[in-house]
């Protein structure tokens, strides 16, 4: 039965305006509508700072600046909009957001994470130990960039940014052999066809909640809360939180790469992650396990473990 509080009122859902965060914003409205399908459930599109030409951005205004990847520049506007009441709750690709949470805001759901890895696209179909010396691959992330030359310090690497379709045309319309993408994107695109090869996260380390949705509402309004937390996954949520732990400890921004993909194995979860050592060149790895219910704890010692060798790689 679904509950009268549920039926009484119209539940707004913020998105940003690309292709996939459109697609994102679906995936949970659907989600959420399967389990109570006469809730009334509103998409609105907000405009965000991130979807602004990069010359009239301002950023530095988020309240907690300690990020995942990027600069929360695809999260504050949502939240303003969360803040005046004009959307109820809003979906995020969790490695966007700040590892740190304004306390007005919770995270009520992570549905059921897609696949975290990175995928190579490449104009030849070569993977990437075998793309030939000197190949063109580009990316705009220094976790990707950090990488690549960590596997192959024969390529060369190219910024290229912007959305998937963007990125997926510049492999056939410039001198780039390939780009690295999330495969999760790919695949909510409809576009798992066009991977070449999928990266082993153990070493290809993904990004810190890469794969892995999460709903946002405020703090102080339960039933939206309530409503969301009914496509809550234990699993997602306990891998998210082990990750995002790691990028709390070590309190890096995109100015210094780090990664952490966690998984759980029975009763235990275990985390591969990495930081770019202070030299700029060297890739300090770790791996820890421990307790599936006390995520946060090994990843924050996990975090620890990195920073004893950021300024003396092994």
């Amino acid at each position: 039965m679904i509950p009268e509080r549920f039926l009484s009122r119209l539940f707004v859902l913020g998105t940003r305006g690309s292709t996939l965060a459109i697609t994102q914003a679906n995936i949970v409205r659907d989600a959420l509508l399967t389990r109570f399908p006469d809730v009334r459930i509103e998409i609105r599109v907000i405009r965000t700072q991130g979807d602004e030409p990069s010359h009239s951005r301002r950023g530095g205004d988020h309240p907690n600046p300690i990020l995942p990847s990027g600069e929360g520049i695809f999260v504050r506007s949502i939240e303003r909009a969360l803040l005046a009441g004009r959307i109820d709750f809003a979906v995020h690709s969790f490695k966007d957001m700040p590892s740190v949470a304004p306390s007005e805001f919770a995270l009520g759901a992570f549905p059921v994470r897609d696949d975290p890895r990175d995928a190579l696209v490449t104009r030849s179909g070569q993977t990437l130990t075998l793309l030939p010396k000197g190949a063109m691959i580009g990316t705009g992330s220094p976790r990707r960039r950090a990488l690549l030359l960590d596997a192959r310090p024969d390529l060369v690497v190219e910024p290229v940014r912007g959305n998937v379709d963007t990125r997926l045309r510049s492999v056939s319309g410039s001198n780039l052999e390939g780009v690295i993408l999330a495969a999760a994107g790919l695949r909510r695109l409809g576009r798992e066809s066009e991977i070449t090869e999928l990266l082993d996260p153990r070493v290809f380390v993904p990004a810190i909640g890469q794969g892995t949705l999460a709903v946002e509402a405020r703090s102080d309004d339960e039933t939206t809360l309530e409503l969301v937390r009914s496509i809550d996954d234990a699993k997602s949520r306990a891998c998210a939180l082990a990750e995002r732990a790691v990028a709390v400890k070590v309190q890096a921004g995109c100015s210094t790469p780090v990664a952490a993909f966690a998984r759980l194995q029975g009763q235990r979860i275990e985390i591969n992650a990495f930081i770019l050592a202070a030299d700029g060149r060297t890739l300090v790895r770790a791996e820890l396990s421990g307790p599936s219910d006390q995520p946060e704890k090994i990843g924050a010692q996990l975090g620890d473990v990195l920073l004893a060798g950021y300024l003396v790689p092994n």
